[in-house]
């Protein structure tokens, strides 16, 4: 399985070989390099762990730059090894793994938006604005009863409350452009974060 970290920089738009103006998003990236290797005999599993970016010396640990080999990289992550797929400690992986026109899957961290009512968490359209109703063009509504649940409010049931600030995965994204020099890579359509917002990229 092919895997590159990445941060989001911003969304722009270009024109493809067809004159079709495409909203892309703009990532930045660096080559990362291979921490430590999993065994399935030992580990139970294959898969390989890689250091991304940089950091402050005095911020990582004596630990853990025994671990990442005296580097000061920012990110660790793992992606697993399928089938003959093999990875040795040092290994280096740019944005070269990928080509233009290929789809990939994307996951980053959405942005927080703090703690949000049923109308923006949820979509509800919230009371009537009409007969006497002052203070509920926002409320929810009724949240159930004695009749449905016995008096207890349902497991699931829609509320306000924290929004955003989860991992979202989007499928189906084409890599449009890949530009070495700058180590920039442009995939189509909006990713979920704010810009800096550390980014995964896999093949399908």
């Amino acid at each position: 399985m092919k895997f590159l970290l990445a941060k989001k920089v911003n969304m722009t738009q270009v024109f493809d070989d067809n004159g079709v103006v495409r909203a892309v998003t703009v990532l930045t990236t660096a080559p990362m390099t291979v921490v430590a290797v999993k065994d399935s005999e030992r580990d139970g599993y294959k898969a390989a762990q890689v250091g991304f970016g940089t950091r402050r010396e005095k911020r990582v640990s004596k630990a853990e730059k025994g671990h990442m080999k005296g580097a000061l990289h920012r990110h660790l992550k793992e992606y697993r090894l399928e089938g003959d797929e093999a990875a040795t400690v040092g290994d280096l992986i740019d944005s070269s793994i990928f080509k233009e026109g290929e789809k990939v899957i994307v996951a980053a961290i959405s942005k927080g938006k703090g703690f949000q009512g049923v109308v923006k968490r949820h979509g509800f359209k919230g009371g009537r604005r009409s007969h006497g109703q002052k203070h509920s063009e926002r409320e929810p509504g009724s949240i159930g009863g004695g009749g449905r649940a016995g008096g207890r409010v349902m497991a699931g049931m829609r509320m306000a409350g924290r929004m955003g600030g989860d991992r979202i995965t989007v499928p189906n994204l084409k890599i449009v452009k890949i530009l070495p020099e700058t180590n920039e890579i442009m995939v189509s359509g909006a990713i979920p974060g704010r810009r800096g917002t550390l980014v995964e990229i896999r093949s399908k």
